[in-house]
């Protein structure tokens, strides 16, 4: 298949932040590109703002015409899609020219010098910050991210066709569509178990990919995971290691060493240790390709962060609300670390949104052990995605694990009159389905709250 002879491109599932990257660079290519998905968002908006065409019904009735034609249209569909999408069985019976959006992205990258970051977690921030390092140097080139970028306010850029930045998605196996020059694994936990099975599979699958990388190639991977690499943490033994880390300003002063050469005074602004790792791995990434180490140092401290990860929404001397995309456990005690370090002796409230049935099922005890680090805890209804109800795994059962009594189950419409009456000083929200939607009506009503108390104290 040559992308470059097809004109019209049709996503299904085309709000995904994966797919609305890829839908973005083709209509910057000047391709005619279109897409369904479910509900209208602030990601799909956007899209049809840069001219895409997207319904939002699942009938072919409603594609446009042009998009029906099988010689000159590419499918493009993300494989969360259910079975039983109208749309994508009947292009898979009209025979077009189907593809899952890793092989289009694996397509895209192949004859490019391709940065490619894994990892269970931190793939997106990572990624981000490299894209940041690179254009802050002076390194054009095109990256396709996993969230938003708040220094590009986009999941995209598109400033050079020579080298390419891509996230490496593990669900379904995706990046091992992905032929990277320079790959980085940032993490290896238990994740997708209904793709995977269990955490020996997971990491066959990561050597997997670890394996795609070109020959004469970099792999660049988090001290003390079970493969051969470059490796980058805050043990002694690895190659790029943090040093004198001082928390400051709300963010982090430290030096790095890598191997025999100290870069001191580094600023980096995002909390979180988690964050602090993900900025010495893609410190670590654009140094082997060829970037320099003073330079990407500097750079760093322009990071502004990604949507959704540790995103502050309020920050006042009497409130503090941080909106973070964690949904697996490891993730959820990533962030409790990031604001006990920060906010010590605050009050925090966690709203928690479970992703999946499968996932909450997998890491039931996990999730309530991570959640209980929290002062208060509400929880929503499982976000389903793209799954079915499973007997017995709800958000009540989750509730039952959390440790301690200060913990309720409320629907989304109890949200802001919950919020209108907490005495937390500190409030996240966390979660990976559609709680994203709540964050405006939340941080309105915690900035009224903060104005009525500033009036009533003149």
């Amino acid at each position: 298949m040559n992308i470059k002879t097809i004109h019209n491109i049709y996503f299904i599932g085309v709000g995904g932040i994966g797919m609305s990257a890829l839908a973005r660079y083709f209509k910057f290519i000047g391709k005619n590109v279109g897409g369904y998905d479910r509900v209208a968002t602030k990601i799909t908006d956007g899209l049809e703002e840069a001219g895409v065409n997207v319904i939002f019904k699942d009938d072919v009735k409603k594609v446009p015409g042009e998009f029906l034609d099988t010689v000159n249209t590419l499918v493009v569909y993300t494989p969360a899609i259910p079975d039983d999408n109208v749309l994508y069985n009947y292009f898979k019976e009209k025979e077009f020219r189907l593809r899952k959006r890793a092989e289009v992205l694996g397509e895209i990258t192949a004859s490019t010098f391709c940065y490619a970051v894994a990892g269970t977690h931190g793939k997106t921030t990572t990624s981000a910050i490299l894209t940041h390092l690179l254009r802050e140097t002076g390194t054009p080139h095109t990256a396709f991210l996993g969230g938003i970028s708040e220094n590009l306010d986009s999941n995209f850029l598109l400033e050079g066709d020579k080298i390419t930045v891509t996230e490496a998605d593990e669900f379904d196996r995706s990046f091992l569509h992905l032929s990277p020059d320079i790959a980085c694994i940032t993490s290896i936990d238990a994740d997708h178990l209904d793709i995977y099975g269990d955490k020996t599979e997971m990491e066959k699958t990561f050597g997997a990919f670890a394996g795609k990388v070109k020959p004469g190639g970099k792999l660049i991977v988090r001290y003390g995971l079970p493969l051969q690499g470059i490796t980058y943490g805050v043990e002694a033994g690895a190659d790029y290691v943090l040093e004198d880390v001082e928390v400051a300003d709300g963010g982090y002063v430290f030096s790095i060493r890598m191997r025999e050469e100290l870069v001191a005074g580094v600023r980096f602004g995002k909390p979180g240790k988690h964050n602090l790792l993900n900025a010495l791995a893609a410190f670590a990434m654009a140094v082997e390709g060829g970037t320099s180490p003073r330079e990407a140092a500097d750079a760093l401290a322009g990071f502004k962060g990604v949507k959704r990860r540790f995103s502050y929404q309020l920050k006042t001397d009497t409130m503090v609300y941080v909106d973070d995309y964690a949904h697996h456990p490891t993730e959820i005690d990533a962030v409790c670390q990031a604001v006990r370090e920060m906010y010590p002796g605050k009050k925090v409230l966690a709203v928690f949104q479970p992703h999946l049935f499968s996932r909450t099922r997998d890491f039931m005890d996990e999730f309530g052990k991570s959640l209980s680090g929290f002062d208060q805890v509400v929880l929503l209804d499982i976000y389903p995605a793209r799954e079915k109800p499973i007997d017995g795994i709800t958000s009540r059962h989750l509730l039952d694990k959390i440790d301690h009594k200060n913990k309720q189950l409320v629907s989304k419409k109890e949200l802001q009159p919950l919020m209108e009456t907490t005495d937390a000083q500190v409030v996240l929200t966390l979660g990976a389905g559609d709680i994203g939607e709540e964050v405006d009506k939340i941080r309105k009503v915690l900035s009224e709250r903060i104005e009525d108390n500033n009036d009533s104290g003149k």
